[in-house]
């Protein structure tokens, strides 16, 4: 098999045969000789070596540097032992943009071509894909500040309950929020380390070197921090308090939220709602205008209310989402959370 040949299998298996930009990308993260060696996978490195007329050595110490680079991806974290190519593009584009170490300025050109791959193709090409979703994978979890005084929480939509739950918890670097930032548009919502590991997700953070381990103290104030700057949790759409991973994200940057308003298609085609909805006291509100800055779903805007001199915030049903952040945003206390969707609203863990 020639080397053109390799990266083109790749990009086959990645969904998108034939596109010039992902051909870009991959020449990037791997050199020739490397993506010799991961068409081969998950074949072993003895296997590999001795079809591609490499000592074993060179395939195991390539197999560790694509691994490090997030593009292959070891059954054994320690070992780097059962390696496979990436999953799916998501996968790719997470693993080899969220480092920690991973500097926005010296690794611009990386950032730069998954920038041009995502806005001129990758984006149309997942809406498409998420279109013809029966059902939302994801689903919103509502920010604990905005619900904590409620009564009748459910465990797995209690982010504390999620982050307790959790044998092993690591945060690593937002690749949205890197990309954007090493591209010239950084998120104003927040810094860039906010992405949540949980258990083998956090494994495989810290394995690779890519993340930090945090007590479930410290994960518990980065949610409160989180909440304050706006950003959405998001979590498989079912009642498992087990999972790998939380998104904490923002209409900023994010790599679902930006295309899905961009090529408007419903937001609940990817995500269930909560089991909430926000409402204004229009007698409180004073018409700040903060919760339509702060609403990432464009469910808020301002309206005249009979009587009142100012414009008043008005919530768009179909379009909340449940989260809570304009709640949390609200200094007059104006807007408040409230059940409209029964516990069976939330799938049961399979």
């Amino acid at each position: 098999m020639t080397v053109a040949d390799t990266y083109a299998v790749l990009a086959e298996r990645l969904g998108l045969p034939g596109s010039a930009r992902l051909r870009k990308l991959l020449e990037h993260l791997m050199t020739p000789e490397q993506s010799r060696i991961v068409v081969e996978l998950p074949a072993p490195p003895e296997e590999i070596a001795a079809k591609l007329s490499m000592e074993v050595a060179t395939v195991k110490r390539e197999l560790d540097r694509l691994y490090r680079r997030g593009v292959v991806f070891p059954r054994n974290f320690e070992t780097v032992e059962g390696c496979r190519f990436a999953r799916s593009l998501m996968q790719l584009h997470d693993a080899s943009q969220a480092a920690l170490r991973l500097d926005t300025k010296r690794h611009k050109d990386l950032f730069a071509l998954w920038e041009d791959f995502a806005t001129n193709e990758w984006d149309e090409h997942r809406m498409k894909q998420v279109e013809g979703l029966e059902t939302p994978p994801t689903r919103i979890v509502p920010a604990y500040k905005a619900i904590q005084d409620m009564p009748g929480i459910l465990p797995h939509e209690d982010v504390r309950e999620l982050l307790a739950a959790a044998d092993l918890i690591a945060v690593v670097s937002c690749t949205c929020r890197q990309r954007k930032e090493a591209t010239g548009n950084p998120c104003a919502r927040s810094h860039d380390a906010v992405c949540l590991q949980f258990n083998r997700g956090a494994e495989y953070a810290l394995w690779r070197g890519t993340g930090s381990r945090l007590t479930l103290d410290e994960a518990l104030e980065m949610v409160d921090e989180v909440e304050e700057d706006g950003l959405v949790h998001t979590w498989a759409n079912s009642s498992t308090l087990k999972g790998n991973v939380m998104c904490n994200c923002c209409d900023d940057c994010c790599v679902a939220f930006q295309p899905m308003h961009r090529f408007d298609v419903p937001y609940t085609k990817a995500y269930a709602k909560s089991r909430y909805q926000v409402t204004v006291d229009a007698d409180i509100c004073t018409g700040c205008q903060i919760c339509v800055d702060r609403c990432p779903f464009y469910a808020i805007d301002m309206a005249t209310v009979e009587g009142a001199k100012k414009l008043k915030a008005r919530i768009d049903a179909e379009k909340c989402m449940g989260c809570g952040v304009c709640v949390i945003g609200c200094a007059d206390q104006a807007m408040f959370m409230k059940v409209v969707r029964p516990p069976e609203h939330i799938p049961a863990a399979k």
